[in-house]
């Protein structure tokens, strides 16, 4: 299970940091994504980072956002700075993962999502 937090209020030129934490025992988490969904707006990639640290930002976050991860804790970051109106969203996390090493194929998780408000 994963458990985004750190959303909430913010005025236009501030700063969140959210994190997303999972439970239990996993084997091996490959791609950690960040990704954010507007009211009325399809569900978009904010940024992913790799196992080795290769990360990738949609073009309306770069420069502002940065997405780290701590593979002991399972846990993956992203430090959003700069923020405006339009980042007004709900933020998903996504593990690609493997529960066991019995599972052979990486699976898709998501995360409950935690609410990030832009405004003065």
């Amino acid at each position: 299970q994963l458990q985004a937090s750190g959303g909430g209020l913010v005025q236009p030129g501030g700063s969140l940091r959210l994190s997303c934490a999972a439970s239990g025992s996993i084997f091996s988490i490959n791609v950690m994504d960040w990704y954010r969904q507007a009211p009325g707006k399809q569900r978009e990639l904010v940024a992913g980072i790799t196992k080795r640290g290769s990360t990738n930002y949609a073009d309306s976050v770069k420069g502002r956002f940065t997405i780290s991860r701590d593979n002991a804790k399972n846990a993956v970051y992203l430090q959003m700075n700069s923020l405006k109106p339009e980042d007004t969203a709900v933020y998903y996390c996504k593990y690609n993962l493997r529960y066991s090493s019995g599972d052979y194929y990486y699976t898709d998780y998501w995360g409950q999502g935690t609410q990030v408000t832009v405004s003065s």
